[in-house]
């Protein structure tokens, strides 16, 4: 036996009866279930001393991740610092943000012009030659451990490149290598496929098939033509794939985002979405990395309803993803922007903290995709908003168009035919900070300032992990560079994925510029995240009425203490009258001693009031 074999063993032997039955349930291959075990005590067998005493201190406290101390930032590694080395080079200033987990953008193999922004793998232990090596990953990945700081990274699952070389020996009629996809040689099954499961992109990706004239076959391509579904019913392809997942853990990766989680299985005559073989699979993902590197998160990409995202939690007994991202909110925090009234943003959170208290959800403002309109158009209704209506008021609010806006952007995927259309723009241009600056309105960059400021403040309010995107720390408007490049040109997307402008990072701490006001506003809220104990994710959260529908009050309780926190989403003064709460507080940001039944609030306004 050899030495640390024990270790693998005891983990397995927990696991080992269900994850075989849930393979065999799938599968019914023996033969194959050997292969994945003795693979996966290898993949032990060959991971670092430090991951392996990571993976035993956090095995021993699995709340690890739920407390106050974790705040995300999400990047692209050229628009960042060029490449691996130069991100490794920035680490001090990733300190000064107080971030301790950044998450990678797509950083493994894709080939130039149809990567879909990294998400078209074609070689899945490769790295981006104009990004680095795998050594360069190693090297990047230590040095974040040695200053505490997780690494996340996007595992694509449900599909692969053209050019990964499975898809191109299976372009060249190779049987073994074709059923690792969904090949089909005339249109009778894809029609069928096409009666029941939506469309992804419908304007600039038609078609859930593409035909490959040369290989005289459909293949299943649920994103883009360039992008080939996998066939999990095929055991090899889920090995394999789970071999990848182990050797990019392996490379110290401490988070993998397993990104269009719902797509993985298909079934004809389905959505082929949500199936519960993919919730098999995600379990199963889950043993495997608690066998093989528990220290090792798996954070859900489910782009969807509450409803249809908290399964993807699994349960106590049987867990799936660790963290999962809370999209409803994110794309409601906006409408309430729009419409300055918070009751369907007031009962989205109520939603949220009626669940259970171990669901940790990841809380964002922005990222690298642009924000689509899946609100509750049931309850909007009530209020006399139509779906069609309402989706194309919030466009034309976010574009400058309507509404008494101060915000720039432009549409992603609009389909004139539905009226459908999503939203593409950074924070700081969507308060209004890129039209301040324009125009070179003081008074409205400090308004956009604040606004800005009270969206964070009031993200970090929310139950999990709250995540910045890149320049988002110093107000970096849009970047319409994209336009001049023939690769991105068609993918508005882009608007919110311009390089980081390390010039402007350079006023951080002078609070007379907009780069430093918002820093350091942003600076003083996470330093008071990480002291109040209140902010831990599995506290008690709660909304309170206020008495005005442009304010939001979110109230916080662990272990004795209370916050409350609240916030004006209009331009507008403003008194919150809040129910049932009374007493004296502390402001933490200013330090000011204030009333909890009487607060008033400045236009965007925000208190963090901690009751006495």
């Amino acid at each position: 036996m050899v030495k640390g074999d024990n270790v693998y063993l005891k983990r397995l032997e927990r696991h080992h009866d269900e994850l075989r039955w849930l393979y065999m349930e799938l599968y019914d291959n023996d033969s194959m279930f050997a292969e994945l075990t003795d693979n996966m005590r290898q993949f032990y067998l060959d991971r670092d001393k430090e991951l392996k005493k990571q993976d035993e201190k956090r095995a021993s406290d699995l709340g690890w991740y739920k407390q106050n101390d974790l705040l995300g930032m999400m990047f692209y590694i050229d628009n960042f610092a060029g490449n691996m080395k130069g991100v490794e080079s920035k680490l001090d200033y990733i300190e000064q943000c107080n971030v301790n987990y950044i998450h990678l953008m797509p950083f493994l193999d894709t080939p130039e012009g149809r990567s879909d922004g990294g998400y078209a793998v074609s070689d899945f232990r490769k790295v981006q030659e104009k990004l680095g090596s795998m050594k360069d990953l190693d090297s990047l990945t230590a040095a974040c451990h040695k200053k505490g700081i997780n690494v996340c990274m996007d595992f694509v699952m449900n599909h692969t490149s053209e050019e990964h070389e499975w898809a191109r020996r299976a372009r060249q009629g190779e049987g073994e290598y074709m059923s690792r996809y969904f090949f089909y040689n005339n249109s009778e099954i894809p029609q069928e496929y096409e009666k029941t499961v939506p469309q992804v992109f419908p304007t600039t990706a038609p078609g859930n098939f593409t035909w490959l004239p040369d290989a005289n076959h459909y293949v299943m391509t649920s994103f883009y033509p360039y992008q080939w579904d996998l066939n999990y019913k095929n055991p090899r392809v889920f090995n394999e794939m789970m071999y990848n997942f182990l050797y990019l853990a392996n490379r110290g990766i401490d988070i993998v985002r397993i990104d269009a989680v719902p797509y993985i299985w298909k079934e004809l005559n389905t959505p082929c979405r949500n199936l519960k073989q993919v919730h098999t699979i995600v379990r199963m993902m889950r043993m495997i990395s608690e066998i093989v590197c528990p220290g090792v998160l798996l954070l859900g990409e489910v782009v969807m309803e509450p409803e249809k995202v908290t399964p993807y939690f699994g349960t106590v007994e049987k867990p799936e993803c660790h963290m999962l991202y809370n999209v409803t909110t994110m794309a409601t925090t906006w409408h309430t922007v729009a419409t300055r009234d918070v009751k369907l943003l007031k009962k989205q959170l109520d939603i949220v903290n009626a669940l259970p208290k171990d669901y940790v959800f990841l809380n964002y403002l922005r990222c690298h995709d642009d924000i689509g309109w899946g609100l509750d158009y049931g309850t909007l209704k009530m209020d006399g908003m139509e779906e069609r209506a309402h989706k194309k008021y919030l466009n034309d609010y976010f574009q400058g168009y309507d509404g008494s806006s101060c915000s720039r952007g432009e549409l992603y995927n609009a389909d004139p035919v539905t009226g459908d259309a999503r939203f593409c723009g950074t924070t700081a241009s969507m308060c209004g900070v890129e039209k301040a600056g324009f125009e070179g309105d003081n008074a409205a960059m400090e308004r956009a300032i604040q606004m800005d400021l009270m969206l964070h403040a009031y993200m970090f309010m929310q139950s999990g992990i709250p995540v910045l995107y890149s320049g988002d720390e110093i107000g970096q408007v849009n970047d319409y560079h994209y336009k001049e490049d023939p690769n991105k040109v068609a993918d508005s997307r882009y608007i919110h994925r311009g390089p980081m402008n390390w010039k402007l990072a350079e006023n951080i701490k002078n609070k007379n510029t907009v780069e430093g006001k918002l820093f350091q506003g942003l600076k003083k809220l996470e330093q008071i995240r990480k002291t109040e104990k209140v902010f831990v994710s599995y506290a008690d959260t709660w909304t309170v009425d206020t008495g005005d529908v442009s304010i939001l009050c979110i109230g916080r309780y662990f272990d004795g203490e209370k916050l409350y926190g609240v916030f004006n989403f209009s331009e507008f003064d403003k008194t919150a009258w809040l129910n049932g709460v009374d007493g004296d507080a502390i402001e933490l940001v200013s330090g000011k001693k204030m009333k909890l039944n009487e607060v008033k609030l400045q236009p965007y306004g925000f208190y963090y009031l901690k009751g006495k």
